[in-house]
């Protein structure tokens, strides 16, 4: 296989318009396009912007200047927080704020830094329970909270954002509560160092004992990494790693097909299943970001193999038997993003040729006239009426740079949020 980056670089730009030019033509102005029936869709009663928010930085990586100005005076002229609505703080603030805080950093203009400000503001009420873990969803307006059955994920995964907001502004209370989210979460591991899928934030009382490195927990690992690197935080450092350990010690399944991580009792350790998930896919980008390559290649190997069996990556597997467990393909970014880290760390060329496998399968099994679509199937690849704003943001965006000319980003000086949003180490040190 012949792997020319800069022609690919050129093919994921354009496969990047063609999917931004279908939201400008049937969605401006709204969350999302739905591709298939060419129609906008908006999260909530009214639009955040948010495909707009989540693509900017990637329109700026690739030299869209044209595109990226266009969604600036999008962003500054309708964006608006003063609404009366119930929103997801954890995809609000990978997302949007996440957003905001790059495109500040990257574009240079203070109107993003006051959004990111305002929208922070308004998420902090989040943080008042008893424990100081964050309920699931804030009113922007009232204040008000609920959904007080959350996960590691979406408690765990703030620090980044909130942290770094905190050091552009020189307020630290959204770094204070955040890191507190954080450590009350990291506080409640079992004896064994896991910690399980849901748990109550009132009274801190675990509801699911289920541990895994994929849904409703994944991230979480990912920011005690992330939060040590970005923030030089070594209560962070001291938290990955005795978490990683444990991980490592009761999640990993050596087997015949491969280097898998399953799930298991958080208290014992006693395995529940062997289901492995396209979002555990984000674990060999993790490792290797750690140092340990080793660990790395060999999970990547296993998630390319999952990835390759069915054409395109299922939603979920069972590893034991490489039976389908969930047919689904969301547009998922993991694999490609473990694919650009190790072939950073590495240069080897096998991970480029993968990167090129998964655009190929893609684009021939997603791409639409006007967009990119989900399969509700990878089996009989039926296509469903979704192109989330994480296509744009960090999908593209990682295969892009997987491609890209080295002076695009200089990798060793940013960290990615968990939606592939840059944000700069100097500014955090």
């Amino acid at each position: 296989m012949e792997i020319n980056k800069k022609e690919l670089a050129e093919k994921v730009k354009a496969e990047f318009m063609h999917a931004w030019n279908g939201y400008k033509k049937y969605a401006f102005g709204h969350d999302e396009l739905r591709p298939l029936s060419k129609t906008p869709y908006d999260w909530y009663d009214d639009s955040l912007c948010i495909t707009p928010i989540d693509a900017f930085d990637t329109m700026v990586l690739m030299g869209l200047t044209k595109d990226k100005n266009e969604a600036k005076q999008l962003i500054f002229e309708e964006l608006s927080f003063d609404k009366n609505i119930y929103v997801s703080v954890f995809e609000i603030t990978i997302r949007i704020l996440g957003g905001l805080i790059s495109a500040y950093l990257l574009d240079g203009n203070k109107k993003f830094l006051k959004l990111s400000e305002d929208l922070a503001n308004r998420l902090l009420p989040t943080f008042n329970s008893k424990t100081g873990m964050p309920f699931r969803f804030v009113n922007f307006k009232t204040g008000a909270v609920r959904g007080k059955i959350n996960n590691p994920a979406e408690i765990g995964t703030l620090l980044v954002e909130f942290g770094s907001l905190s050091k552009l502004t020189g307020n630290p209370v959204y770094y204070d509560r955040a890191k507190k989210a954080l450590v009350e979460l990291y506080n409640r591991r079992s004896k064994i160092g896991l910690v399980g899928t849901t748990i109550n934030v009132e009274t801190g009382k675990w509801i699911n004992k289920e541990s895994s490195i994929g849904n409703k927990i994944d991230s979480y690992y990912e920011y005690l990494l992330k939060s040590y690197l970005l923030f030089k935080d070594m209560d962070c450092k001291k938290m990955w790693e005795t978490s990683i350990k444990s991980v490592n010690k009761y999640l990993a399944d050596s087997k015949n097909n491969g280097y898998w991580y399953r799930q298991v009792d958080m208290d014992t350790g006693k395995k529940i299943s062997t289901k492995f998930e396209a979002l555990a896919a984000v674990f060999p980008s993790i490792f290797a970001l750690s140092g340990d390559l080793t660990r790395a290649k060999k999970l990547q190997d296993s998630c390319f193999k999952m990835w390759t069996t069915f054409d395109i990556e299922p939603e979920q597997i069972d590893y034991k038997t490489m039976k389908i467990k969930l047919a689904t393909y969301r547009l998922r970014p993991e694999n490609i993003e473990s694919a650009y880290y190790l072939y950073h760390y590495t240069k080897e060329e096998k991970y480029l040729k993968m990167g090129k496998i998964y655009l190929e399968s893609i684009i021939k099994y997603c791409k639409t006239e006007e967009g990119y679509a989900e399969l509700k199937s990878v089996i009989t690849k039926e296509k469903r009426d979704r192109m989330s704003s994480f296509f744009l943001a960090e999908t593209l965006k990682y295969l892009y740079l997987l491609f890209a000319p080295k002076n695009t980003l200089n990798f060793d000086k940013i960290i990615f949020n968990t939606e592939a949003h840059p944000i700069q180490k100097n500014i955090c040190g």
